[in-house]
């Protein structure tokens, strides 16, 4: 396939033999032809900022300081695992009202009678994600020294561990299983309905939007309904393997699809799936973004291939999982050259989505996600709330997040307009997205990631650690006592107090809210 052309950070080239030192010769000048005598492109984070006097110890580069960090990654995988399966603990939710050995997993009770507090798991869990966070970026540091053997051992050995324990903190599983029940066991609409509907269900004690109507796509729900006439305990196994499952295939298409543009794998390896976000909060909550990433990953894999309708299919598939999909459409036909391929991109959308169509008619009629409430909801670090917060208009009012989506749209015209790399437009085109939500959680960096891995961007990629670092610094559990040591709420004004409000009022359904709705 006949790629953009774009400039390659003037990135070396590695030889693919591991262990041996690095053969270092002229980057592909094409950013899809793969460089001669089986030598791939290494990308680069790029230089980061220096404190004066302050120097990066070289042993931080080789072999040694590389397999510590694997190591510590996988260890602290199982450490989070083992503290979580203790017993009931906040880093679970709900499991101080309920906590079953099926979801507590095969690892249950090992520590035996080990107590922790709630302050004591905090500072725990924080201090571990930190160490995790470090052993990444000791592990990007050293990645020429590390095999793809040891890469992939580490990263499998990491989702299976993380499989074995119960979701943790933010996460969605039990609504997932709501919605589920919801719609294919007691026959109401998850777009018209909410899990609190369904009270005396026992889901109903794992959910934690009981009076939202579901935000996610069609497709996903109609996919989860078959889940809603097994037992409990088997369908949150199965959402357990299938999520760990799609973990490892998508990060195996990331790496395809870096092999294909002559880049070497083990970076967009270990950019991906050594990321602490994408460990801790995206495979340890088990979040549905997999059901997305997987097809839209392989819509740029399709498109590498030549295989336009299949590109344009499997986008639509993304989209009907998770409709921020969307963003990837317009980049993929500005890389489906020429005409011909972007007609067979949108035959391929068409195609696919008909019958996907048809599906959410007959299941759901003409009601939709609902995504309207849910971006209405603020997160206290989400950019916009931070825009509004200091400039002083209270948050991120209604105001402000109307100027970031218009922001976002310009954002993503003047990227189209621009000429380069194709993935790399999408991956600015992803990270403006994200500042540009109301309601931002750690794992939608994952979004941005392979985008990072595999664009030609050095600053893209050091956009996408940086993102990492913050957010996993705001969301660290023991942070919360820091912003209120130095009286920092970005909650705290007008627009942060309606959003508590209204997220207290989603998240509760009630004996009053029943009626109502009775009424209605």
């Amino acid at each position: 396939m006949r790629q953009e052309s774009g400039h390659i950070d003037g990135s070396p080239v590695l030889a693919s033999t591991p262990g041996a030192q690095p053969a270092l010769a002229p980057s592909a000048a094409g950013a899809g032809a793969a460089p001669a005598d089986g030598a791939v492109t290494l990308p680069r984070i790029g230089r980061l900022p220096r404190l004066r006097g302050l120097q990066v110890p070289r042993a931080l580069y080789e072999a040694t300081a590389g397999k510590i960090a694997l190591g510590t990654i996988v260890a602290g995988a199982l450490v989070m695992v083992l503290w979580s399966t203790h017993g009931p603990t906040n880093l679970v939710p709900r499991s101080s009202e309920i906590f079953a050995p099926w979801e507590a997993g095969p690892l249950y009770g090992l520590l035996g009678g080990f107590k922790a507090g709630v302050t004591a798991t905090n500072y725990a869990l924080s201090a571990l994600i930190l160490i995790m966070l470090a052993a990444y970026g000791v592990a990007l540091l050293a990645l020429r020294t590390l095999s793809a053997r040891m890469i992939v051992v580490t990263i499998v050995a990491a989702n299976l561990i993380l499989m074995l324990g119960p979701p943790f903190q933010l996460t969605d599983m039990g609504n997932y299983l709501g919605y589920a029940r919801l719609g294919g066991l007691h026959g109401m609409n998850p777009y018209t309905h909410v899990i609190g509907q369904e009270m005396h269900d026992p889901i109903y004690h794992f959910a934690t939007w009981d009076n939202l109507h579901s935000p996610y796509g069609e497709l996903f729900t109609a996919l989860s309904y078959p889940l809603a006439f097994v037992p409990i305990p088997v369908a949150y196994w199965i959402v357990k393997v299938v999520t760990f499952l799609l973990s490892l295939t998508f990060i195996g298409i990331v790496c395809w699809c870096a092999k294909r543009l002559g880049r070497d794998p083990r970076y967009a390896a270990v950019l991906v799936g050594l990321n602490p976000i994408y460990l801790v909060y995206a495979v340890g909550g088990f979040h549905n973004d997999f059901f997305m990433l997987v097809p839209l990953t392989a819509s740029i894999a399709f498109l590498l291939a030549r295989r336009d309708k299949s590109a344009g299919a499997m986008l639509v598939i993304a989209v009907a999982v998770k409709f921020s999909a969307v963003l990837l459409l317009p980049f993929l036909l500005v890389a489906a050259r020429p005409a011909r391929r972007r007609l067979q991109v949108i035959y391929g959308c068409v195609l696919a989505g008909i019958p996907l169509l048809v599906m959410s008619l007959i299941l759901f009629g003409f009601s939709i996600p609902n995504l309207s409430q849910q971006g209405s909801l603020l997160t206290p670090f989400s950019f916009p709330n931070l825009f509004g917060y200091f400039i002083g208009v209270g948050g991120g009012t209604s105001g402000v997040l109307r100027l970031a989506d218009v922001a976002l749209v310009a954002a993503v015209v003047l990227l189209l307009r621009r000429q380069g790399d194709w993935l790399t437009r999408a991956g600015w085109a992803t990270f403006a997205l994200i500042a540009s939500l109301a309601w931002v959680m750690p794992w939608y960096v994952i979004w941005l990631l392979p985008l990072a891995a595999l664009g030609s961007s050095q600053r893209l990629r050091r956009v996408a650690v940086a993102l990492t670092v913050f957010l996993v610094l705001v969301f660290l559990p023991s942070s919360t006592k820091f912003w209120n040591l130095i009286n920092f709420n970005p909650l705290s004004g007008s627009a942060g107090q309606a959003s508590s409000s209204l997220q207290a009022k989603l998240s509760s359904y009630s004996a009053e809210t029943a009626a109502m709705q009775a009424n209605q």
